[in-house]
């Protein structure tokens, strides 16, 4: 889980080094992906019972307005390269 989490950042980082922005919408892919395996680790731990039930619901609901911000900044984008 602190793999996939520390992803998310780490690849919004190196997209922001590269030159355009469609490299930086790629890399905006892969830390969606990245949270995308977040969230399955946290129903792994939640499933087999590392996880309270209470602590995987916060938890999710940040991933998931993670996820929103990632789907937003990657439309705005590819509205701009147009």
């Amino acid at each position: 889980m602190r793999r996939a989490a520390s992803s998310i950042p780490a690849n919004i980082a190196e997209g922001c080094g590269r030159g355009s922005d469609s490299d930086l919408a790629r890399f905006l892919q892969i830390a969606m992906g990245s949270a995308s395996e977040l969230e399955y680790h946290l129903l792994l731990a939640r499933d087999i019972g590392y996880l309270e039930t209470k602590k995987h619901e916060l938890i999710e609901q940040q991933v998931t307005e993670i996820k929103r911000m990632l789907t937003s900044f990657i439309k705005k984008l590819k509205a701009n390269s147009r």
